[in-house]
């Protein structure tokens, strides 16, 4: 195995995409960018809303700032469906702008590995809910979701 290597592999079976997917969203969770584009290979290639970035160091920049915008982030990924090389996921996430005014952002992203396990597609749209703070549902510790948490499904979601 390669440093540049993320197990699971493809092509996947449900029980490696249901870990893969979990992976993702443990990485997220940390909110490090750099440890984040870490997960993808080097001229991974993304569409995320209306942006697009190509390669680490784009990946990079785009999550330094989505996170110095998007406070107290807090996500939850579901596997959605896969075969081969490719995984669809669907997606929540809670956060708050500098003016305290929460958002609960839902989504779906479509993924593309290479045989390192490693991401280079990554096709995401996403939508914006603004939420009142009582109608949160993330209230884990900042970092990963604990095991016992419920899911999107378990949620409503």
């Amino acid at each position: 195995m390669t440093d540049e290597a993320r197990p699971p592999f493809p092509p996947f079976t449900r029980e490696t995409a249901i870990e893969k997917v979990r992976l993702a969203e443990d990485g997220w969770n940390t909110r490090d960018p750099q440890k984040v584009a870490l997960a993808y290979t080097v001229d991974s290639r993304w569409r995320n809303r209306a942006e697009f970035a190509t390669g680490r160091d784009e990946i990079i920049s785009f999550l330094t700032r989505k996170w110095d915008r998007e406070l107290e982030y807090r996500l939850i990924k579901e596997l959605w469906a896969f075969d081969g090389n490719r995984i669809a996921v669907r997606f929540a996430y809670e956060w708050r702008d500098d003016s305290r005014n929460w958002f609960r952002s839902y989504g779906n992203e479509n993924w593309e590995f290479d045989e390192n396990g490693l991401m280079r597609l990554r096709y995401a749209c996403i939508n914006d809910l603004p939420i009142k703070e009582s109608e949160r549902k993330y209230f884990w510790p900042l970092g990963r979701r604990p095991d016992d948490h419920p899911g999107l499904s378990d949620l409503g979601l």
